[in-house]
């Protein structure tokens, strides 16, 4: 969605030749693009003179202030381009507004600064009708975004808040959704809590940034629409992102124990190469019961301050404590891999030929991999 709408307004600037920035219903800032002429001067220059729109997308959105000066000139029922005056005393520019509506409804404004060169009156200047059309299709996108994020809002409300709001938001999404349809829910995990670019459409977005999806599927045994779903997300998303897809459940009266499940798949996700980028809870094997650890055990942290040790007890757990596999495995004489484990169980008093001592081990090592 935001690369979509980055290109189409990109197409607007250079068909008109102007500098453009779209914003939404509230001024929050969804694109914009610099230059205008082909060779960026004329839009480089009158970039830098408008301070408005400086701070608008350093700000990522405009001040209350200067959203009800333009809304004085009528920009929020505009159905057509609309001329705005410049005001030397604020630093704005003259710009043209192309109103974005779809069926009749405002879903943003998209601003070009032209040095007024454009007739918004001039229905035959077959720029204007280009980036008109060019403009109908931003209008469709937005549409469509409002009203995923409005499912996302649902979403987010079913999976937190207090109990009363969260029943509510669950007959909600059984209402929109359908109380039978098998649904799975897909955890968003990406690092940097700094990052603050916009969520992919119909993300439930959680007060800690966390960010969820619900898909729905035609068959319960075809998770296909939640992976594609999933990647199409992290395409809009920082490097290193995961994604993690919980089990199915008809529905969304299990939401709380997928929310859990999709999540402990994302961060398994981001850890394990072989998961990498998107892991299915149900192929997780072993690494559940990893992930459900709130840490590893204390009786394995010498083992984890060794890398070495650590390295090789993972080695041979993971071939099932197979001496032969995992000398193969770690490129070692056997001799020097029975070294090792004697010093793994000098270390920390636990002995690898033990099948409970294993289990601890092996989840615990795994446990230490994740985030």
């Amino acid at each position: 969605m935001r690369n979509d709408l980055q290109a189409l307004v990109d197409e607007v600037a250079a068909v008109l030749g102007a500098p453009a920035t779209l914003e939404d219903r509230d001024f929050g800032l969804l694109a914009f693009c610099a230059h205008g002429s082909s060779d960026g001067a004329a839009g480089d220059d009158l970039t830098a003179l408008d301070a408005v729109r400086t701070r608008s997308i350093l700000s990522r959105g405009s001040a209350p202030a200067i959203r009800r000066w333009f809304e004085e000139f009528g920009i929020a029922g505009a159905t057509g381009p609309l001329r705005t005056p410049a005001d030397p005393d604020t630093g704005v520019l003259t710009r043209l507004l192309l109103p974005v509506r779809h069926e009749g409804r405002p879903v943003g404004y998209l601003w070009l600064l032209d040095g007024g060169r454009t007739d918004p009156a001039a229905r035959d200047d077959p720029a204007l009708a280009a980036a008109l059309a060019l403009t109908a299709e931003i209008a469709r996108l937005l549409a469509h975004r409002s009203a995923d994020d409005d499912l996302g809002g649902i979403l987010a409300g079913a999976l937190a808040g207090s109990p009363v709001a969260r029943d509510r938001a669950v007959r909600a999404l059984a209402s929109r959704l359908g109380e039978q349809t098998p649904l799975a829910l897909v955890a968003l995990r990406v690092p940097g809590a700094e990052d603050r670019r916009l969520p992919p459409a119909g993300a439930a977005v959680s007060g800690d940034g966390r960010l969820a999806l619900a898909v729905t599927l035609s068959r319960p045994d075809d998770l296909r629409p939640a992976g594609d779903r999933a990647a199409t997300a992290l395409a809009g998303l920082p490097r290193d992102s995961s994604a993690g897809i919980s089990a199915v459940h008809r529905g969304p009266w299990r939401l709380a124990e997928q929310e859990a499940q999709a999540r402990a798949a994302a961060r398994v996700a981001s850890a394990v190469p072989v998961f990498s980028p998107v892991a299915r809870w149900d192929e997780l094997g072993g690494w559940r019961l990893a992930a459900a650890l709130p840490a590893p055990d204390p009786a394995v942290l010498p083992l984890l301050a060794d890398r070495v040790l650590a390295e090789t007890a993972t080695a041979y757990l993971d071939a099932a404590g197979s001496v032969a596999r995992t000398a193969e495995a770690l490129h070692l004489h056997r001799q020097t891999l029975y070294y090792r484990l004697g010093r793994i169980t000098a270390l920390t008093g636990l002995d690898l030929a033990d099948g409970d001592t294993r289990l601890l081990v092996h989840a615990s090592l795994r446990r230490a991999a994740l985030p």
